[in-house]
C-alpha cells in the first residue's frame, strides 16, 4: 500500500478499555431485573456485537427469554449514564493517535455500541485527534449494518473521502477481522484488548501488534 491516508479503528478492546463500565452496567441491569450477574471475565468474553447481543449472552435462554427486551432496554439505560466512570484510554494510545494526526493521518472510530455513546466517548477523549463526525456507531435504523458487515467502516471512509485502498483497519476481535474481510482492507489486530492473541490468530488474524506503538510503526511502512 502506497499513500496511506487513514486508519479505522475499534473503540472498546482497542483505543479503550471500557470493560468496567460495561460489567458494571450489565450487573445493575441483570440484579435489577434478579437475574444472576456475570463475572467481569465473563462479560468481557460477551462484548463486541453490541449490547443486544451482550444480555442475550449473558442471560438465561437468551432472546427468548422473556425479560430479554427488559433487561436490554435497562441496561442501554444505565450504560447511558455511567460509560464513562471507569473507561480510560489504553497506555500509549494517545501518543500513537498525535503522532499519527501529525502525519495527517486521518483518524476514524467504528463501533457496534450505540452511536451517542461512541461519539461521546471520541468527543471525551479524543477531542482534537478524532472528528467526532468520523465516530460512528450502532445505526442500523439508518441502514447502515453492524460489524462484521463492512457499511459502517465504508461510510467512515466515504465521510472522510478516503478510498479504501489507502486506508487500513484495526481491532481486538474476531467481528474486526471479519469486518476488515468484508471490507476489503487490511486488519492490523490489537492484543491488549478483549480477545488473546490465540484466539485472533485461529480467527484468521494475520498481522498482530502487543503495543500501540508497532501500529504507527506499520502505518508508516504502509505509507512509504
Amino acid at each position: 500500500m502506497k499513500g496511506l491516508e487513514a486508519i479505522i479503528f475499534d473503540l472498546d478492546g482497542t483505543l479503550l478499555d471500557t470493560i468496567d463500565d460495561l460489567a458494571d452496567s450489565c450487573n445493575m441491569a441483570l440484579k435489577k431485573n434478579r437475574v444472576p450477574e456475570r463475572t467481569r471475565d465473563e462479560i468481557q468474553a460477551f462484548v463486541g456485537n453490541g449490547l443486544g447481543m451482550l444480555i442475550e449472552r449473558a442471560i438465561p435462554d437468551g432472546r427468548k427469554n422473556p425479560l430479554y427486551g427488559k433487561i436490554l432496554s435497562d441496561m442501554r439505560d444505565i450504560y447511558s449514564r455511567n460509560w464513562h466512570n471507569r473507561t480510560r484510554p489504553y497506555d500509549g494510545i494517545m501518543d500513537m493517535l498525535k503522532e499519527l494526526s501529525e502525519r495527517n493521518v486521518q483518524i476514524g472510530i467504528v463501533s457496534n455500541k450505540p452511536d451517542a455513546q461512541v461519539k461521546e466517548l471520541a468527543g471525551l477523549f479524543f477531542d482534537g485527534l478524532v472528528d467526532v463526525r468520523h465516530a460512528v456507531g450502532e445505526k442500523e435504523s439508518e441502514g447502515i449494518k453492524r460489524k462484521p458487515a463492512p457499511d459502517s467502516v465504508l461510510h467512515v471512509l466515504d465521510l472522510m473521502c478516503v478510498d479504501r485502498s489507502k486506508a487500513v483497519y484495526a481491532g481486538d476481535s474476531d467481528v474486526d477481522v471479519m469486518t476488515a474481510r468484508n471490507a476489503g482492507m487490511e486488519c492490523i489486530s490489537v492484543c491488549w484488548g478483549f480477545r488473546t492473541r490465540d484466539f485472533l490468530v485461529s480467527n484468521g488474524a494475520k498481522i498482530l501488534v502487543e503495543k500501540p506503538d508497532e501500529i504507527l510503526e506499520l502505518c508508516l511502512q504502509l505509507g512509504n
